[in-house]
């Protein structure tokens, strides 16, 4: 059954929190509009469809793109493409290009793809080709809004089509997994990352025999690379998935890897009979009679072996478990405790099951629940402010509330690739190595117990991530064309008059939309229910706004005189640059 839902308008804070944790941030409109819905009416508008397929990136050195039709000699470098696609990637999740009526269902979709990557990741110096990267983030992009696709567009299906996936054959080493010379790679991260995995973290108990990884055994990584083996990258990238195509008419055919030998003879494939453990109940896997060319494998063949070994992995009900937590982990909150994984994972886990292995539908139940919103009489652990953002989501939030444009990455693809390079390098100032996760199992915040989403923190990626707000705030250094914040133009746009020459006021409101706990706010200490943010905080972003480059008399009122009058427009903007640095470089900040 769903889970129990949510009732009544969201409000800013709950319209807030659903923006910042389904997508990669509203504009301040998107709030305001989202604040007057309930749940039940904002969950469809995050999914709703049709939405177009991102715009091909283009190589500026020829003005075109090079990801379907292939590179020549007048092609960049292959590492320049590399960066090229890392940095169209981060201009989808800003929605560069989409229409405002759009962008709040294209970012949910690509942030789904994000953590479809999270999940089933890559490292791009191991896999080292532009195009596999590419067409492994369009595989994703294809079964991210799986709810209206048919039955076969669900996480089972893109599990099988990622084990044959180029770039996952690459990382995983499955092109070097052959008959008799068994690479075990993927067939052990398959069962320990990407589906079944050892349990609940924090309540495994000791080993007390070899091998034993409590849900499967070494037996069983071993049986599942012999089903795996038998493939090889292809280059050419013309090898295409034939259910992409069938299933999505006028979709761009997406290239995966191939057998080794030929269609009808798989002659590097194991074609005996895998016996796997009593954790999946003695079961074993072997070719299907049909589908061989007398007695040697085929491609058909060794490919109903894949299927039937994520089915077998998918009869065990822990494995739906163990992807619900990967959704909660990167929607909700780290933390996952023995109540929690058996109540509401275990809810999650039931609706992912009953609906056909599908990812949207669990999306859409848990943004609709009252656990989401954590708003309960008497609720003291309430999700608000719960998640540090990654570097990721303080940069395109960023962006997405101020507004700040990408240039035209088609009319100005050169320039384009600039800014997203120097974006790619403030992410990886600040912690986060897009594209290059440390291991296989991807990037720490998202897995490893037990510090998870801290990991973005320490005390130099804290100091880059001021640095960063300070640049696109206040940086009077910046190159010409440099992406910043008007900071006057914002609050003139955004603001009442009346609201932003009051300055309390004013803190009270940009609060409502930059920080995630803003219940009760107060400046009078002896008002102060600490149900938020204290008086104290906000007394030290007032102190930070009204200093200026002379001492007034009466701060508060020299400000609403200055904004009423704009004579000196540059003490204005200095003052607004000083309070939304205090604000954006707090610590609530850096919380969602």
């Amino acid at each position: 059954m769903p889970l129990p839902s949510f009732g009544g308008p969201l409000g800013y804070k709950r319209a807030a929190h659903l923006l910042h944790r389904a997508t990669y941030g509203p504009t301040k409109l998107q709030i305001d509009s989202f604040a007057t819905l309930t749940a039940s009416q904002a969950i469809p508008l995050l999914f709703q469809q049709p939405l177009p397929d991102p715009i091909l990136p283009i190589d500026p050195e020829t003005g075109k793109e090079w990801v379907l039709t292939g590179t020549t000699d007048a092609n960049s470098g292959d590492s320049d493409l590399q960066e090229f696609f890392k940095g169209w990637f981060i201009s989808q999740m800003m929605g560069t290009g989409i229409p405002p009526s759009n962008y709040l269902a294209y970012a949910t979709r690509e942030k789904i793809v994000f953590f479809l990557h999270s999940v089933f990741t890559t490292i791009q110096s191991k896999v080292d080709n532009s195009r596999s990267l590419y067409f492994q983030n369009q595989l994703y992009r294809k079964f991210a809004f799986d709810k209206t696709l048919p039955i076969e567009f669900n996480i089972k299906t893109l599990i099988k089509k990622v084990s044959i996936d180029n770039a996952m054959l690459r990382l995983l080493d499955g092109n070097q997994n052959v008959n008799g010379s068994v690479n075990e790679n993927y067939g052990r991260e398959l069962q320990e990352l990407y589906t079944i995995g050892r349990g609940l973290e924090g309540t495994l108990p000791p080993a007390t025999i070899p091998g034993d990884y409590f849900n499967y055994t070494e037996q069983d990584v071993r049986a599942a690379a012999r089903v795996l083996s038998g493939w090889e990258l292809d280059t050419t990238f013309s090898t295409y998935d034939p259910d992409i195509t069938l299933y999505l008419t006028g979709t761009t055919q997406l290239p995966r890897g191939k057998v080794r030998g030929s269609v009808t003879n798989a002659n590097a494939h194991d074609n005996t009979v895998k016996q796997f453990s009593d954790r999946y109940g003695n079961a074993t896997i072997q070719p299907d009679p049909a589908l061989l060319a007398g007695t040697n494998a085929t491609e058909a063949s060794a490919q109903d072996e894949i299927d039937q070994l994520i089915e077998l992995i998918y009869s065990k009900p822990e494995t739906a478990r163990n992807f619900c937590r990967r959704i909660y982990r990167y929607y909700v909150y780290h933390e996952i405790t023995q109540a929690i994984d058996d109540t509401i994972i275990a809810e999650m886990a039931n609706t992912f099951s009953t609906g056909g292995y599908k990812l949207q539908p669990v999306l859409e139940d848990l943004f609709q629940s009252q656990h989401f919103y954590d708003a309960a009489a008497g609720v003291g652990d309430d999700a608000f402010g719960g998640i540090i953002k990654s570097p990721l989501d303080l940069l395109v939030g960023a962006f997405r509330i101020f507004k700040i444009q990408l240039p035209d990455p088609v009319a100005s693809a050169a320039t384009f690739y600039e800014r997203t390079g120097e974006l790619i390098r403030d992410l990886e100032d600040m912690g986060m190595h897009f594209y290059e996760p440390y291991d296989v199992a991807g990037y720490d915040a998202y897995h490893q117990f037990p510090i998870y989403h801290r990991s973005w923190i320490s005390t130099n990626y804290l100091i880059r991530r001021y640095e960063f707000i300070r640049k696109i705030i206040s940086d009077n250094q910046a190159m010409p064309g440099a992406l910043k914040v008007d900071v006057v133009a914002f609050v003139q746009t955004n603001i009442s008059n009346a609201t932003a020459s009051n300055a309390q006021a004013l803190i009270m409101e940009l609060a409502k939309y930059f920080l995630p706990v803003t219940d009760n706010l107060t400046f009078d200490p002896a008002l102060d229910d600490t149900s938020g943010l204290t008086a104290e905080r906000m007394n030290y972003f007032l102190t930070a706004f009204l200093k200026a480059p002379q001492i007034d008399a009466d701060p508060e009122g020299a400000w609403a005189f200055r904004w009423n009058n704009p004579v000196d427009m540059e003490v204005v903007r200095r003052q607004l640059e000083s309070l939304f640095n205090a604000m954006l470089q707090s610590p609530e900040y850096q919380l969602y």
